[in-house]
């Protein structure tokens, strides 16, 4: 999960020191084999924030001018190249597998969906920087963003991606449940009521077994806006960070998206989450609608209020999954970020929520 916010932070002398040695080196020789960085060692680093799995930087290198003084046509963007560069956060191997991630990372780029990968390091790994805006939490409520969304996660659950094609979320909602009681103080784990939550994803898997919720894709898993890029010159939008990505039901990343939507990661307290800005029932119809649709016709409308149905159940699922990440985090992650906090309310949407989406 990350949210890398749209104006970089001024460079502090110490962000430089943060960047390994190994990573160094990468990047030298990086920007050693590009023909228009005046000086490949003199780098600067800038953190972007909003990051709550790993340490997420960018570095820049100011070009030589090409032929003199730029004249008016020159592009702005070659003043400067750029790259990320990501250091992994301590205890992600609790959450997903590295190597999976890199393998989707890889697959992605030779898709044509996401940042190219330009070197790793023991810790971490260099990406191409994708010169784009991340959007904010008020671009979710933008009905033409929506709606662009929508189009690009319809096209990203219908990416061909090796592996096996079964669904991961209630094997990854068993084993996450494990780690949290092996981890939670037990004062903590009776408040969030932890022993109930065997029973209530064994209730859930079983009550979500029909049909139509078995519409199968690759899902992204956290379509937080943190996570979507648009160009603003051609509105194309790019979906980043695959850490958590498998194949599940395509209901399960709608509700997510959906649940997402309470979020200001960029707020004074990032971890408070308001559900008053749950989408209502319109946006998450128009969303839906949109999602289903295709360049030859407009859905049925009993498939939208299925899916619809479909979706609200899932964010059941959704509350459970980062509630228990928030428990696992805050016993292994130094990130600042109020983990304890965002889990309590994650679980507490549960239990509010589970009586009417059950019965409706």
């Amino acid at each position: 999960m990350v949210a890398i916010e749209n104006q970089s932070q001024a460079q502090r002398p110490a962000e430089s020191a943060r960047i390994p040695k190994e990573a160094r080196r990468l990047l030298h020789n990086l920007a050693a084999a590009w023909p228009n960085v005046a000086d490949c060692r003199a780098l600067e680093v800038v953190p972007l924030k909003g990051a709550m799995t790993n340490e997420v930087y960018q570095v820049r290198w100011l070009t030589a001018p090409a032929g003199g003084e730029a004249g008016a046509g020159a592009l702005k963007e070659r003043e400067v190249r750029k790259v990320l560069v990501r250091i992994y956060g301590d205890g992600v191997d609790l959450f997903f597998d590295r190597d999976d991630e890199l393998r989707t990372f890889e697959c992605m780029s030779r898709h044509g969906q996401g940042p190219r990968l330009l070197g790793r390091f023991p810790n971490g790994r260099i990406e191409e920087f994708i010169h784009a805006r991340t959007l904010s939490a008020p671009d979710m409520r933008d009905p033409e963003i929506s709606a662009l969304v929508a189009t690009k996660l319809r096209e990203f659950h219908n990416l061909d991606m090796p592996g096996p094609k079964h669904v991961l979320l209630w094997d990854r909602l068993k084993n996450w449940l494990k780690t949290a009681k092996n981890l939670c103080p037990t004062d903590q784990a009776n408040e969030l009521r932890l022993d109930c939550l065997e029973d209530e994803i064994a209730s859930l898997e079983k009550e979500f077994s029909g049909d139509y919720h078995h519409w199968i894709g690759f899902c992204h898993n956290d379509l937080q806006y943190g996570n979507i890029m648009m160009d603003e010159e051609t509105n194309m939008l790019t979906i980043i960070d695959y850490e958590y990505a498998s194949f599940n039901p395509v209901a399960y990343d709608i509700a997510n998206h959906f649940c997402e939507m309470a979020a200001d990661y960029h707020s004074e307290k990032p971890h408070i989450l308001d559900y008053s800005k749950y989408p209502d029932i319109d946006e998450q119809r128009r969303f839906v609608k949109t999602y289903l649709s295709t360049s030859r016709e407009e859905p049925e409308a009993e498939e939208v209020e299925n899916l619809l149905r479909s979706v609200e159940k899932y964010t059941l699922a959704s509350h459970l999954v980062w509630g228990l990440w928030g428990i696992i985090s805050d016993r292994v992650n130094d990130i600042d970020f109020d983990y304890q906090e965002y889990a309590r309310q994650r679980f507490e949407q549960y239990w509010q929520k589970k009586p009417a989406v059950l019965t409706s």
